[in-house]
């Protein structure tokens, strides 16, 4: 599938050869790279990252499979603030399947942004207030620093013992 995830008829060859309903192309960036995965229809959903793309990039690859008559699903596994830029483009697309989040994280994540999003009955709300509808929490950001080249890395400011000791669900 690795080689699928570049060369659209290879994609198209998969969609193909299986009742399973094909999603892809979170791994490109750009309308330019989009065009022959959605020109084929080599699968049923358009994936988006938006933080790859941006929002202004991300807005019009949504449109162009919109007019391929294909669904879209913003890939986010990031932070709120990447939900919120997921939220904005599923509220300006009439096209999207579903919205990926991911809830199975670091226990600061909340803490991060000023107003965390809210899921209600299965649904996540689209933020009232201007911009994304949040800020980024300065503060939470300098106590989580990224990794420093050449030190082991951790992950979201674990260390490997801490990550070891994640409840898993």
């Amino acid at each position: 599938m690795e080689y699928a995830k570049w060369d659209p008829q290879a994609l198209l060859q998969i969609k193909q050869s299986t009742s399973t309903r094909i999603a892809s192309c979170e791994s490109l960036v750009s309308t330019r790279q989009y065009r022959p995965f959605l020109e084929l229809h080599a699968m049923d959903v358009c994936i988006i990252d938006v933080p790859w793309n941006g929002f202004s990039q991300a807005v019009p690859i949504g449109r162009m499979a919109e007019a391929y008559e294909i669904n879209i699903a913003p890939h986010n596994y990031y932070s709120h603030l990447a939900d919120l830029h997921s939220l904005h483009l599923c509220a300006v697309l009439p096209n999207v399947r579903i919205m990926e989040i991911d809830i199975d994280d670091v226990a600061w994540k909340g803490d991060l942004v000023t107003k965390p999003p809210v899921i209600a009955n299965g649904h996540i709300q689209l933020p009232t207030g201007p911009g994304w509808g949040a800020d980024i929490n300065e503060e939470v950001l300098r106590a989580h620093p990224w990794p420093v080249p050449g030190k082991r890395p951790a992950f979201y400011g674990m260390s490997a013992e801490q990550m070891a000791a994640r409840p898993r669900g």
